[in-house]
């Protein structure tokens, strides 16, 4: 295995980018990351050097190229099984793997009107009957992945997995949109939110000065 280079977008809007960083900084594992801004003239580009897919995230191990979020997380899993990044058990682990799924292609309507914004405050905002919906499917998810198999722990499935990473950036949204929670949802929240490398994470994304006037709809 070549060294790890993540290839990444703005760290204040990509939540996919978010992704695949987060489950490489919680594991330990070394890497090298490279930041594209996005909505550029030049980012098409530049991204397209890494990938054909022309969009980030993206990782190169030596000669291999992986891109999209969720298939980074599941070579990264078949590469150092020694960190267990999905769920030992079987069912455990299939769930797992079906919220991380659910998150990759649904929610639409919660990635349209609350966009990851980790310099904004803007509570009450986003709040469309769609959107709610999806709010209360990811409430009620995080509910029986906690009850089932998070019980005495922090995280939806006992240990940090990559389930957790895919809905690392649905906590930052809460935050920035001040979602009701309930008790269980709330508390996962705070450990999301609390932990070191996404603290880093949303000191940097505040750091940066690139402002995406088509990300910031309440401006």
């Amino acid at each position: 295995m070549g060294g790890l280079t993540l290839v990444i977008g703005n760290k204040n809007y990509s939540s996919w980018s978010l992704r695949p960083w987060l489950v490489l900084k919680q594991a330990s594992i070394p890497f090298t990351e490279i930041h594209i801004s996005l909505y550029t003239p030049e980012s098409r580009a530049k991204i397209l050097e890494h990938s054909p897919a022309g969009k980030v995230p993206v990782l190169h191990d030596g000669a291999v190229t992986v891109w999209d979020s969720l298939s980074i997380g599941e070579y990264l899993a078949e590469c150092f099984p020694e960190k267990q990044l999905w769920p030992r058990d079987s069912t455990a682990r299939a769930v797992a793997r079906s919220v991380s799924a659910e998150m990759h292609s649904g929610f639409a309507a919660l990635r349209e009107h609350m966009s990851m914004n980790c310099r904004k405050q803007l509570p009450g905002k986003g709040r469309t009957p769609q959107s709610l919906k999806d709010v209360e499917r990811i409430r009620a998810l995080w509910n029986d992945c906690r009850g089932r198999f998070g019980a005495g722990s922090d995280f939806l499935f006992g240990t940090f997995s990559i389930a957790d990473a895919m809905y690392a950036p649905v906590a930052l949204r809460f935050v920035t949109y001040a979602v009701e929670l309930d008790p269980v949802s709330a508390a996962y929240v705070k450990t999301i939110t609390t932990l070191p490398a996404i603290q880093q994470w949303v000191a940097e994304a505040k750091a940066e000065t690139e402002i995406i006037p088509q990300l910031e709809p309440y401006d």
